[in-house]
């Protein structure tokens, strides 16, 4: 039996998350005279030893309309209601109306309801049939004169028909002891059990459920471990316990092990063995060796279903002497660990990740502990988020600092969260510590690192620091992660500003390491600041100044990071020795020159960073740099020129002169290791640095905006690999080598704004996988014939800018023949390219794939005629083309055109196109037709009739119809796409004929201004059915009303010869100008009501 969509069966989960709180398990519904004494006590037996609580209405009577509130109660209280159908159950008004509640239940509150028939077909309960029929007879009997009651038999059909539809048991299908038994078994694993309702106590458990619950796969009958892995205090022992209760109650293990161990429990592995043993064999068992009870393990466990936790797994010999082989257990058993050391997780081992709490659920669990049940007063709210926002989600402190502030009053509060900041909490630093202390030394000095300087920093630059003292950091940041370890407040105390501020007043400390001030902007250093800081090896200060303009400072030797924001000296101390400097970051700064006096040597500096150094016009010299791998000088506004050393530096890797707006000279790079070149936006710079050598294939230039005349050819023939190449801007580029041909995984090409850039190589057809062409606002007035050959190019664009048309003395843009080729462009840009009659290939209609054509602003009269065979084309746009005053003949799948509809002659074109396109359509129940749409601000002037009203009447004049003539009624309106109806009016005596038009259109994405043009055909109308012997000219008025409000629509009767237009209008006394009086307004005098069609009798127009 299936399920009906109004009700809900079953859950797709393996075991529902619990929500609320039941005080029954099963409800069990049923005629007592017919069951009680047989299948309804043998199941409530079996429920009742299987310990499933059922309620049993033992003295039910069973009469009269209502009932008690106790039973409404025990029905809401229910978590699954059976319902037993039986040959007299309608006859019962107390079962039917029993019934309605319970199944009010199961749309509400998602109560599982399982029908049984007992010697009942489903289909005498789905339609009231056989003896159902004789009980709804005497019930109609009873009710007959009585609203209400009819209203509640209609209540009781409902709910028969809808339990009926849900999946149950036909009792006459099965022997009635299995059947129960299936039943029963059907219930249990669906149960919520008042034991464990302190799970909805457990913040976010439902999330966690859901997922390890995925990882688990109850249904499978393997045996398989999954993992839960964390930090310490993140919460893997809740879990996991939460997990255990649920799985144990839920399914049907042979035995079930929640085994906990921390280091003072004091358990050896074999007593551990011992305990695991007895719990899940259900006896006691003793092992007085752990090899011993490795063999016991595998031998008494491995025909039994068991579930197993084994919880804080830290040492081999807990896995591999607990769980050390799957094989051990039976079939469907699951193990579930818990450990903070990701070493210990297999390969294939299913794992759950353990995060912190976001903040909406880390402010609940903390509210939790610290006003319990209690409504916070308002004056905690600011105080709560600070101490929740110090724990970083982390569940254990939360749980801590939650417990401590319990029913204490604001002041206490202050002084704890003061207390906090200082030293966080004894008992949460005691376990967070657990971790650290388990780490070898060098961990621990990068853990210290990263949680007093570098949390929240972006991994690639915390590998650098780390790096640059000599630490192992990829092996480093492997151990932490995989133990879990905390970066977060909680894990140690961070020096403050008050201090950096006291140490860059006094004498320093000599056990400082690191120095770190990313904020403070009006810091002062004394000369001997750092004089006693010799072991200083992180030195990042962003931006501060001074008043001694000297250069005798001082920093120390031992000094392996310096970071400084706008370091305020014109060059670095002469006495300084940066013999063990990797990193050095000046960027913003006052410099002059790295150095002044003696050269001064950076035998292992990697990094140099002098970016936006205004004063800066010479590089240093790079000959004494020889481990230099990254340098940044983007946007030194002011450097000219940079030192021809730089062709030394084999191992550079990275170099960014973006935006050096006056380099002028840049001769030689070493290109060797170099993997980056950023030359974008140096505008003075005409040529590009020698290249000696061999490229790496995959190096990244970027020349963009650059004065660079002309692209070395080295540079394509190194890059055989390369996708994307960008030359946009680059003003003096004025040709591109021949070499580019060899590019064949190009996929995308951009000249555009190379101002002086006159052709395209014919090379360029050779680049078999181009897909992108973009060339606009340059000199190229014929594309080579080779560019048919691009056969998976989709986009080409040769535009123009509207200021440029003219300025090219006379030369015309002209397309080469298409002779088939270009087969999957689908976007064709030529916007003001000067292009006139002869420009556009005459096979244009061979480009089958092509959506948007773009032609704004030419000069052409006439475009080819084998545009219409553009199958695909979608939008056309033909603004500003002056000089154009027929449209060609529209492809159908057209319908977005882009013109000057304040031309009359474009407009006519317009709708005399559709005509030819909609010459097949008939009168239909609902007419399909195509909207043609456009961005335009006002109704063309074209179309005569005007309005703003929803619905809105229009004369017609006299003798309108000409049946060689008359095309249709052009409609437009401006607005949103909304749904349109069209009548022809004959007088208020006689029926009208009505039409709904489904208006369609491809495109989407138009402004609320936009404009949609539609054709409504007469054949698309008239209907002879409908019309009573009259003919269309005996129908005066055409009446069309929009679904939404619009800002205005407008109408023209359309003739294949205007000249009958003409004459109508001179007849009328109207003219060629749009008119307001001419719209007759005539709300509700005719019948609205869309007439159904019974497509018969069409008439042949």
């Amino acid at each position: 039996m299936m399920a009906s969509s109004s009700y809900s069966s079953e859950s797709n989960s393996q075991y529902p998350c619990p929500q609320r709180k039941y005080k029954y398990d099963v409800f069990l519904s049923f005629r007592g005279k017919d069951t009680r004494r047989n299948f309804t006590s043998h199941l409530y037996e079996r429920l009742d030893n299987r310990g499933i609580i059922t309620f049993l209405d033992n003295k039910r009577l069973e009469n009269g309309d209502s009932l008690s509130k106790e039973l409404v109660k025990a029905i809401e209280e229910s978590q699954v209601a059976v319902i037993i159908f039986s040959k007299n159950y309608a006859e019962s008004r107390w079962c039917l109306n029993e019934l309605v509640k319970i199944m009010e239940c199961n749309v509400k509150d998602g109560q599982l309801v399982i029908p049984v028939f007992y010697d009942v077909d489903s289909s005498h309960v789905r339609n009231q049939s056989e003896s159902f029929a004789d009980a709804f007879t005497k019930h109609k009997l009873r009710y007959e004169n009585d609203d209400e009651g009819i209203q509640k038999m209609q209540r009781w059909r409902t709910a028969l028909r809808d339990a009926a539809d849900l999946k149950g048991y036909d009792i006459r299908d099965w022997i009635e002891s299995e059947c129960i038994g299936d039943l029963v078994n059907r219930i249990s694993p669906k149960l919520r059990e008042t034991s464990l309702s302190y799970l909805t106590d457990v913040v976010g458990i439902d999330a966690h459920l859901k997922k390890v619950n995925s990882l688990l796969e109850m249904k499978a009958n393997d045996v398989r471990i999954v993992w839960i892995w964390g930090m310490v205090g993140v919460g893997k022992t809740t879990i996991a316990r939460a997990i255990f209760d649920l799985l144990s109650s839920k399914f049907k293990f042979d035995g079930a092990c929640f085994l906990p161990y921390n280091k003072e429990n004091k358990y050896e592995i074999h007593s551990l063995q011992s305990i695991l043993l007895s719990k899940l064999v259900g006896e006691k068992e003793s092992v007085h060796d752990k090899e011993e009870g490795r063999h016991l393990m595998a031998r008494r466990l491995r025909l039994k279903k068991v579930l197993v936790v084994l919880d804080n797994i830290d040492h081999e010999d807990q896995l591999d002497y607990l769980a050390g082989d799957l094989d051990w257990f039976g079939n469907g058993s699951r193990i579930i660990a818990t450990t903070r050391d990701k070493h210990f997780i297999g390969k294939n081992d299913a794992v759950y990740p353990m995060t912190t709490l976001l903040e909406h659920d880390a402010i609940q669990l903390f509210n939790q502990y610290a006003f319990k049940n209690e409504v916070p007063d308002k004056c905690f709210e600011e105080i709560t988020l600070e101490v929740v926002s110090h724990a970083e989600g982390l569940p254990l402190a939360l749980k801590v600092w939650g417990s401590s502030l319990h029913k204490k009053d604001i002041h206490v509060w202050r002084s704890a969260v003061d207390r906090i900041k200082r030293n966080s909490s004894s008992k949460v630093v005691e376990n967070l510590k657990v971790s650290y202390d388990g780490l070898e030394r060098e961990d621990q000095e990068i853990f210290l690192d990263i949680a007093c300087f570098l949390r929240g920093k972006k991994q690639t630059k915390v590998k650098q620091i780390l790096e640059s003292c000599d630490f192992g950091a990829d092996d480093g940041l492997r151990v932490l992660i995989d133990n879990g370890t905390s970066y977060s407040r909680t894990s140690s105390a961070i020096v403050n500003k008050r201090n950096m501020r006291n140490l860059a007043l006094r004498e320093g400390t000599k056990a400082i390491e690191t120095i770190w001030i990313p904020e403070i902007q009006d810091l002062s250093f004394k000369k001997k600041a750092m004089k006693d800081v010799e072991k200083l090896r992180i030195l990042y200060i962003n931006g501060f100044h001074t008043h001694d303009s000297s250069n005798d400072q001082y920093l120390p030797s031992n000094l392996r990071w310096f970071d400084c924001c706008k370091y305020p000296w014109e060059s670095l101390p002469a006495k300084f020795d940066p013999d063990m400097l990797v990193h050095l970051d000046l960027q913003q700064s006052s410099l002059f020159h790295l150095w002044t006096g003696t050269k001064q040597k950076f035998p292992f500096l990697r990094r140099l960073v002098l970016s936006r150094c205004a004063n800066l016009r010479r590089t240093p010299d790079f000959s004494d740099m020889p481990n230099l791998e990254y340098l940044g000088l983007k946007e030194c506004t002011n450097l000219k020129e940079v030192h021809h050393s730089l062709r030394c530096s084999k191992k550079l890797n990275k170099l960014n002169l973006r935006d050096c707006k006056s380099l002028e000279s840049f001769s030689y790079v070493c290109w060797e290791s170099l993997e980056c070149l950023y030359l974008q936006g140096c505008s003075n710079l005409e040529k590009f640095p020698k290249i000696r050598g061999k490229l790496k294939p995959e190096i990244k230039i970027q020349v963009q905006r650059s004065g660079i005349r002309k692209l070395p050819s080295a540079i394509i023939q190194h890059q055989s690999c390369l996708t994307e190449l960008d030359l946009i801007g680059m003003q003096n580029l004025a040709t591109l080598p021949s070499s580019i041909g060899e590019l064949k995984r190009l996929v995308k090409l951009k000249v555009s704004d190379c101002s002086k850039l006159k052709i395209l190589p014919k090379e360029i057809g050779d680049l078999e996988n181009l897909e992108i062409l973009e060339a606009r606002c340059t000199l190229i007035s014929q594309p080579p014939s080779s560019i048919v050959r691009l056969n998976r190019l989709k986009v080409l664009t040769f535009a123009k800018q509207k200021s440029e048309v003219g300025l090219e003395n006379g030369v015309y843009f002209s397309f080469p023949r298409v002779n088939e080729g270009l087969r999957s462009l689908e976007h064709l840009d030529l916007s003001y390219c000067n292009l006139i009659n002869e420009g556009l290939p005459i096979d244009i209609g061979c480009l089958h794939c092509l959506k948007a054509l773009n032609l704004r602003g030419n000069n052409f009269e006439h475009l080819p005629q084998s545009i219409a065979r553009l199958c695909a084309l979608q939008s056309l746009d033909l603004l500003d083309c002056k000089k154009l005053t027929q449209l060609p003949e529209f492809p159908r799948q057209l319908d977005t055109i882009y013109a000057d509809w304040s031309n009359d002659s474009i407009c006519n074109s317009l709708f005399q196109n559709i005509s030819s396109v909609q010459h097949d359509i008939c009168a239909s129940d609902s007419l399909s037709l195509r909207v043609f749409t456009n961005e335009w601000k006002n109704i063309p002037r074209w179309f005569h009739h005007k309005g703003k009203d929803k619905s809105t009447s229009v004369e017609l004049p006299e003798n309108w119809y000409a049946c060689d003539n008359f095309l249709g009624f052009a409609v437009c309106y401006s607005g949103c796409l909304i749904d349109t109806t069209a009548q022809l009016l004959c007088d208020k005596m006689m029926p009208c004929i009505t039409q709904s038009l489904a208006l369609s259109n491809q495109s989407e994405g138009f402004p609320e201004s936009a404009i949609h043009f539609f054709l409504v055909p007469l054949a698309g109308l008239w209907d002879i059915s409908k019309a009573n012997g009259k003919t269309p000219n005996d129908y005066r008025h055409i009446k069309l009303s929009f679904s939404e409000e619009l800002k205005e629509f407008g109408l023209r009767l359309l003739y294949k010869d205007e000249s009958k237009l003409k004459a109508l209008c001179e007849m009328t006394g109207n003219n060629d100008e749009p008119t307001e009086h001419c719209i007759v307004k005539r709300r509700g005098q005719y019948d609205d009501a869309r007439c159904s069609s019974s497509k018969k009798q069409r008439s042949q127009l």
